[in-house]
């Protein structure tokens, strides 16, 4: 299959993520452990959700399925429409590529390109028009157009992470997971990545889940849900919980 089917929900009032009774349980050498313990929670379309709660709470577990990057052991999850844990490697990869943008701590740039060749590769991957053109428009846009032909090792961490940032959301996706984006980052550098962050997000309508420890950007999120032991404990507009760890 060369291409991933049309939404069999297209009505703009659903949620574009619905998951149901997630369970995610991996094997351990003192027996399984569950990490994901029937989680249900809907992402509305355009809404920015903080994901807070303590470590081993579940929380990057939660994203990493989202992203069709683990499997999980039962469930659904639905997003824009679509089942993603009835697809295969290949469809993922695809899904992955045209509807969800990751940020996450660590920058993942590919270190023999620069900075103009990482945020191209999606847009060449889906095969679209303009790739080079629209990777440099996407970096002027984090403030990096004087940067395009450096390497990650030649930019400084909040470079990489714009650049990282770009990439995320050259593809304009519907759904923009970001983990502890600024984790690596001193506290001014970090709060240029968040500016940016939500900006792009609300540029492209992108709903976002952001995990976070940190409660003033939590605070700056549509609402907060808090996992704790691998379940939704809070689901609140506003819900900032004192003790995240």
């Amino acid at each position: 299959m060369d291409a991933i089917p049309p939404s069999p929900v297209p009505a703009d009032s659903a949620p574009l993520v619905q998951i149901r009774n997630l369970h995610l349980t991996v094997p351990a050498s003192a027996g399984p452990v569950n990490i994901l313990r029937g989680i249900d929670l809907d992402l509305a379309r355009g809404e920015a959700v903080g994901l807070i709660g303590p470590s081993g709470s579940g929380k990057t577990s939660l994203l990493m399925v989202l992203a069709g990057l683990e499997r999980a052991t039962s469930g659904s999850v639905r997003l824009d429409g679509r089942e993603v844990t009835a697809l295969d490697e290949d469809s993922l990869a695809r899904l992955r590529r045209t509807h969800v943008g990751i940020v996450f701590q660590a920058f993942h740039l590919i270190p023999t390109m620069t900075a103009l060749e990482n945020v191209a590769v999606p847009l060449e991957l889906a095969g679209r028009a303009g790739a080079f053109d629209r990777a440099r428009e996407a970096l002027r846009a984090v403030g990096l157009g004087h940067r395009l032909a450096h390497l990650p090792g030649q930019l400084s961490g909040g470079e990489q992470q714009r650049t990282a940032l770009a990439r995320a959301c050259v593809m304009q996706p519907l759904l923009l997971l970001a983990d502890e984006p600024t984790g690596n980052l001193d506290h001014a550098t970090g709060a240029q990545v968040m500016d940016l962050l939500f900006e792009m997000r609300a540029a492209h309508g992108s709903t976002l889940l952001l995990i976070t420890h940190d409660e003033d950007l939590a605070a700056r999120c549509d609402r907060c849900v808090h996992l704790r032991d691998g379940r939704v404990a809070a689901a609140q507009p506003g819900d900032i919980d004192s003790r995240v760890a």
